[in-house]
């Protein structure tokens, strides 16, 4: 019998390249607030804890609440119309949800991004290899709070000994920890695999070949 029949999935840099989408709103908001850019780079490490943090990240040091407020609304409104500009499935990620919707997995994905964009982008990539999908949302802590992965078993009726949540970041990596989930981390996402093993990623993957035979 196979180890897992479950898998939870980030989704911002394990199953979609959403960084140059999250650069750009972020440095519309910049601009429009009259603020200096951030380099693609920058960004890459502001991301993982959702927009508000991102956008305090991106921001200078000592900006008022309000202003920030005003940036955060500003970098949602174009993210919410820009947001499929340049974002797309990483390679072989549509093939691996494909073999594991083939082989009976049961599969959510979990993300810090606002819950109407998880589900409008999931919808739109993975159409129905995804048939549940959880953002941030009124009464469920973000991650690395383990909230949303716990609804998401909830959902599925999935026995969580049998699960495995999948993701790129560190907060992935705290976010199965509070979830009592084994983590396959994997290294072609917002984090490298040397990141991930400083963070104490146990086991990295570097394609979505390596994950299907470890998950099979």
């Amino acid at each position: 019998m196979r180890r897992f029949d479950t898998v939870i999935f980030d989704l911002d840099g394990t199953l979609l390249d959403t960084l140059e989408d999250l650069a750009d709103s972020t440095n519309y908001a910049l601009r429009e607030n009259g603020f200096p850019t951030r380099s693609l780079a920058e960004v890459r490490q502001f991301v993982g804890n959702g927009v508000a943090r991102l956008i305090h990240l991106a921001l200078p040091a000592r900006v008022s609440p309000e202003l920030e407020a005003k940036c955060l609304e500003t970098f949602k409104g174009h993210y919410r119309i820009h947001m499929r500009d340049k974002t797309g499935p990483y390679p072989g990620v549509p093939a691996l949800l494909e073999r594991l919707q083939a082989d009976g997995f049961r599969m959510a994905v979990v993300s810090n991004k606002l819950d109407d964009a998880v589900k409008t982008l999931c919808d739109h990539s993975f159409g129905p290899l995804v048939p549940l999908a959880l953002g941030e949302r009124p009464g469920l802590r973000k991650k690395p709070a383990p909230d949303l992965v716990l609804q998401a078993l909830r959902e599925l009726k999935a026995e969580p000994a049998r699960a495995v949540y999948v993701g790129d970041s560190e907060v992935d990596l705290q976010t199965a920890h509070n979830a009592h989930l084994p983590c396959l981390s994997v290294s072609w996402g917002f984090r490298d695999r040397a990141f991930l093993q400083e963070q104490g990623a146990e086991s990295i993957v570097d394609t979505p070949e390596e994950l299907l035979r470890l998950l099979l």
